[in-house]
């Protein structure tokens, strides 16, 4: 039986009724992206049609999740938002700190040994607060929310960029900062700018090395990492269809890679076989009787290109196995073309490792696809070339997978089985002793995200992302431009042998089973539980609230002109700071120590204006706080793209950074910063960058009319005694300034609940 079925069971009674009025009102059919926004307003006395890309509305949503690395900050701003229980169902999921190392039953030990204080603190939390708690080793939090909580038609939100992977059962899920995760809990809308929709059709069907995950290689190759900012990307179509519901979850789930809000499908039969096979046939059930508000109208699949705002067409029959890679999720090569490409670019063409898993491809049918290959690797003869890793999504995953001999599989070929947890996948791999001298080698992996020193902190480690079948050839092979349709490799024999189209099974024939799932649920009433802070803890802080930072900015200091892509992983690095995510003074050490400084291209090594010396970015700015001076940090374009954590918008505000100034935001970012009671500002013209100098002073001048629509002017003092005054646009709305006027948006909450 499935959680929380009454609630999900009142998303469906009242469907009818707010799709039937937003359609009459909107004026059109309603793709299924359109019926579940409008399904969950928060107002839902609808008066006019939304314009998209451009209003800001208020949402209700049915349920959070959140992951152990970015649920200590969310956690611990609830805790002063003054409530006594979370006002919608809420889950913590810990996959993030646990360190792959040896193998699977050590390294949990080790994360348990060393991560206790944080993972108590987290189910202490939980259970004061009402929240379900999933213990470490119980899963990767986007598998096991596919299992559990997904469902077709819901909303939900999660503090964690990949929380999007729940569109593989249909549902709205995006991924927020903590901040706004707080909103929710809290009981309040939470605020979104209505999605723009990119509509793409599936024709054909997958067939031989192709896979789901090379549908979404193909889309980021032609979106681009922020071709999706904005919007909503709807897949619909035959092939859609024809795809298995863990499939549609590794394409949605990589939605996130191409800046997408989110992505989603519509109900079809594979989510119902899903919900089956998962024990929620009541979900199933439910979700039949209202099947035709779980997809969009008939009228937009057949013509698209009339409602949606951008129209991509794949032929899943012409589409080969991709590539994509190094250092970006997004720079994609189809199988057959990458000798010559790796060659001209000095790629690495010896892979030493294929790691599968990640939220991205741990379900059942990704490791019986994959262990299909290393299955023929035994009885071919072959020996690995690579070494194998493999993270199972889920305990469930896990157990199943074992009692089917699916891992035995693997094991033969000396993979290592690590921890369900997300591991090598977020840094969280204990691979050198010495990451930033280690050579230079590539890697292939089913993962998400590639970017330099991402998977084991080596910047010379270039990472490259497929399918979990493509990953065990290739792995097999040792060989990054190893086409499997085509080359044949040699067995320990000396015979020539070549790898038959891989096959596996989209759910276990003999079901799934788990003897103990690692789901703790709250006690009824958390009034009782003392939730302890050591004062002299390295892991855990209370929060101090931050003050205004005024209308009136004169005299700050730039800290930083960071160069070309800055992602949340160079803004406040994963790996080893997870420790910690739940210290804000202390992780702030890390703030912007991977981003590359445009006036030396080095990183971590930046100018004081105080005395002329250059040192670490942190330490620098910690140099203004302690004299009282504001900085403003310049940034490129997708400034933020990656990660949900809002560390990344947090630490520079905790040292005294008053501003960020862009070409383009990533979403998650630019509303991190709003959220955190910052000026995120995007350059009116994107020329103004180039104007920027080391030793510049930024004086904004009318500031105190800050209002919505209406840019704001900056003159920008140069060390010559010139200056540029430059215009800055901004996307505030009247409720956002006000968390700028209050200091921060949970300063207004708590102002609100006293």
């Amino acid at each position: 039986m499935a959680f929380d079925i009454d609630i999900i069971k009142k998303v469906y009674q009242q469907m009818s009724s707010k799709v039937d009025n937003a359609r009459e009102v909107v004026g059109h059919p309603l793709t299924l992206s359109e019926k579940i926004l409008y399904n969950h307003l928060w107002d839902s006395d609808l008066k006019k049609a939304f314009e998209r890309g451009k209003d800001y509305v208020d949402f209700a949503p049915d349920r959070i999740a959140c992951q152990d690395a970015t649920a200590q900050m969310a956690l611990l701003q609830f805790m002063q938002a003054g409530k006594k229980k979370v006002a919608v169902p809420t889950t913590v999921h810990c996959d993030h700190l646990i360190q792959a190392k040896v193998g699977a039953t050590k390294d949990l030990q080790s994360a348990l040994n060393n991560s206790n204080e944080v993972f108590n603190f987290l189910e202490s939390v939980s259970n004061k607060y009402g929240i379900g708690f999933w213990k470490p080793g119980a899963g990767i939090i986007h598998q096991v929310v596919l299992e559990n909580y997904a469902f077709p038609g819901g909303m939900m939100i999660g503090t964690d960029s990949h929380t999007v992977n729940a569109g593989g059962l249909g549902m709205v899920a995006i991924g927020v900062g903590g901040a706004d995760a707080v909103d929710v809990m809290a009981g309040m809308p939470w605020e979104l700018k209505f999605p723009k929709l990119i509509g793409v059709k599936l024709t054909g069907k997958l067939s031989g090395w192709t896979a789901p995950k090379d549908v979404i290689l193909k889309v980021a190759g032609i979106l681009t990492a922020k071709g999706g900012t904005g919007a909503i990307v709807e897949y619909f179509g035959p092939g859609a269809e024809s795809m298995s519901c863990t499939g549609k979850g590794t394409i949605c789930n990589m939605g996130a890679e191409i800046g997408a809000t989110t992505s989603t499908f519509g109900y079809d039969a594979s989510m119902e076989r899903y919900l089956r096979a998962t024990d929620r046939s009541d979900v199933a059930d439910a979700a039949n009787q209202v099947k035709d508000y779980l997809t969009a109208d008939p009228e937009v699949y057949a013509n698209p290109e009339k409602y949606f705002d951008e129209l991509i067409e794949i032929n899943l029959s012409e589409l080969m196995p991709h590539l994509n890679g190094p250092f970006t999720p997004d720079l994609a090569t189809p199988v057959g073309t990458m000798t010559a490409k790796a060659k001209e670019n000095d790629w690495p063409l010896k892979v030493e490792w294929g790691l599968i898993g990640s939220c991205t491809n741990s379900s059942y049918e990704d490791l019986s696809r994959a262990a299909s290959i290393a299955q023929q690797a035994l009885d071919k003869g072959l020996s690995t070339k690579a070494e194998f890793g493999i993270n199972p999504g889920s305990e469930q995953v896990r157990y199943t997978a074992d009692r089917d001999g699916i891992l035995n599989v693997f094991e033969q070929l000396d993979a290592k089985i690590f921890t369900n947890a997300c591991g090598p996948c977020i840094g969280q791999w204990a691979r050198y002793e010495d990451p930033k001298n280690a050579p230079k080698n590539s890697i292939v992996h089913s993962f998400n995200r590639n970017f330099a020193k991402r998977a084991d902190g080596n910047p010379n480690t270039h990472a490259f992302v497929a399918s979990p079948e493509l990953v065990a050839a290739i792995a097999i092979s040792g060989r990054l431009d190893f086409n499997p349709l085509t080359d044949t490799l040699v067995n320990d024999h000396g015979d020539v042998v070549k790898l038959d189209e891989p096959t596996g099974f989209e759910l276990p024939e003999n079901g799934f089973d788990v003897e103990d799932a690692g789901y703790l649920a709250p006690v009824e009433d958390g009034s009782g539980v003392e939730v302890v802070v050591a004062g002299d803890s390295e892991r855990l802080e209370l929060l101090t609230p931050f003050d205004p930072i005024g209308n009136s900015i004169i005299g700050a200091k730039l800290l930083i002109k960071a160069h070309g892509k800055c992602t949340t992983d160079h803004i406040s690095m994963a790996g080893p700071w997870l420790r910690y995510r739940g210290h804000l003074d202390n992780i702030s050490n890390n703030c912007l120590i991977g981003a590359v400084n445009a006036f030396n291209m080095k990183t971590n090594f930046v100018k004081s204006q105080l005395n002329g010396e250059y040192d670490a970015v942190p330490k620098t700015q910690r140099a203004y706080k302690d004299a009282g001076i504001y900085t403003v940090v310049v940034g490129d374009h997708n400034y933020g793209e990656g990660s949900s954590r809002e560390h990344a918008a947090m630490e520079p505000r905790h040292l005294g950074v008053a501003a960020v100034i862009v070409k383009s935001f990533a979403r998650i970012h630019e509303t991190n910063l709003k959220k955190q009671g910052m000026l995120g500002l995007t350059f009116a013209n994107e020329a103004d960058y180039d104007l920027i100098q080391e030793d510049d002073t930024f004086n904004f001048l009318d500031l105190d009319k800050f209002a919505p629509g209406k840019p704001l002017n900056i003159e920008v003092v140069h060390t010559d005694g010139t200056s540029d005054t430059i215009s800055v646009n901004h996307t505030y709305n009247n409720s956002q300034i006000e968390w700028f006027n209050e200091g921060s948006a949970l300063n207004l909450i708590k102002k609100q609940n006293a």
